[in-house]
């Protein structure tokens, strides 16, 4: 199954891993793994996302060498985590990273399975829709070619798997997410140790404390409750997103609310642009299904999409796209 990643290997020396712009624990954490597997066999790594890691995922070890810039030198690349034109876009608008990518030997691992790919260029699509994180599969892979699991890259893909299953509580998570997460503890990943980092990581000044009071205020209810909408202007990311990302700070609990089956959190720009974070209930695993509508990605329960739209006719098709969403799932 793996095989053509392995020939692939073979015949590169020097790698570049490559984030969507939308970084998460799952993309970071599988990044950063990849990264210690491949220098073990003997490989030169760097890392690329066009923007930089926000700050909640900063106890990741490693964060820090994940750099903006792009290696054009690289003899391959492996994408992780998406295959989303628009959630690479950033990259793709640079004309020496595009050439690069239609040029060298691409491989892209991902487990959204719901998820058709739209990069432009020829890849090796490897993918694996039963896999709670792309780190599940990266563990699969290395159990598969022989790579060796250091500690390193055990505590980067505990991370991994720990931040897109919302520490193994998923619907999707099952045995052999369990068993993952076994093998990475048995390969030096001391779960309590992550977890302080993690809780480090998400303290909080009390003016954010007090900004995050005022975005509670202001979310919206649409389709008797169903749909959680908070809208983040541009003057307050400009204002508080260096301390923390105002999405991240009411999502989950815009999620825990009565009725609510999908909470989503709209910042706008000044270049026009819009981003939407998803994030699904259990009882309706429709984020990827929404930001589908848009031309974003994800899966089930946490998805993505990047427009460039008025927010009030943003605000129109989401509610529309939400209740064609959920009308599929009640019939």
């Amino acid at each position: 199954m793996y095989e053509k990643i392995q020939q692939a290997l073979e015949s590169a020396q020097t790698i570049v891993i490559v984030q969507a712009e939308n970084p998460d624990g799952d993309s970071l954490g599988s990044a950063i793994a990849l990264e210690a597997i491949l220098e073990d066999i003997g490989k030169a790594v760097s890392m690329h996302c066009s923007v930089e890691m926000p700050k909640y995922l900063r106890y990741i070890d490693g964060w820090d060498r994940v750099s903006i810039d792009f290696n054009t030198k690289a003899d391959m690349a492996i994408i992780v985590d998406t295959v989303s034109d628009v959630l690479l876009s950033k990259t793709l608008a640079v004309p020496e990273i595009k050439h690069f990518f239609e040029t060298h030997p691409v491989f892209a691992l991902d487990h959204h399975g719901s998820v058709t790919s739209s990069l432009p260029f020829e890849h090796e699509l490897v993918i694996a829709p039963e896999a709670v994180a792309t780190g599940e599969l990266i563990i699969d892979i290395a159990t598969k070619l022989g790579w060796h699991i250091s500690k390193d890259a055990a505590e980067a893909l505990y991370a991994s798997i720990m931040a897109d299953s919302l520490g193994l509580t998923t619907a999707n998570t099952t045995a052999s997410s369990f068993r993952a997460v076994a093998t990475l503890v048995e390969q030096g990943a001391v779960p309590a140790e992550i977890e302080a980092k993690r809780r480090e990581f998400m303290k909080k000044s009390a003016e954010i404390l007090a900004y995050k009071g005022r975005l509670l205020e202001r979310i919206e209810y649409y389709l008797d409750g169903a749909l959680a909408l908070v809208h983040i202007p541009w003057e307050e990311i400009a204002e508080y997103s260096d301390q923390y990302n105002p999405s991240v700070l009411v999502l989950d609990e815009m999620r825990l609310v009565y009725d609510v089956k999908l909470a989503v959190a709209i910042k706008t720009y000044p270049d026009g642009k819009l981003t939407g974070k998803l994030r699904a209930n259990p009882e309706a695993k429709i984020a990827d299904v929404v930001a589908a509508y848009f031309g974003g990605g994800g899966h089930g329960y946490s998805a993505g999409f990047r427009v460039y739209e008025s927010y009030e006719h943003i605000k129109k098709e989401l509610v529309e796209a939400t209740d064609k969403a959920l009308g599929e799932i009640n019939r």
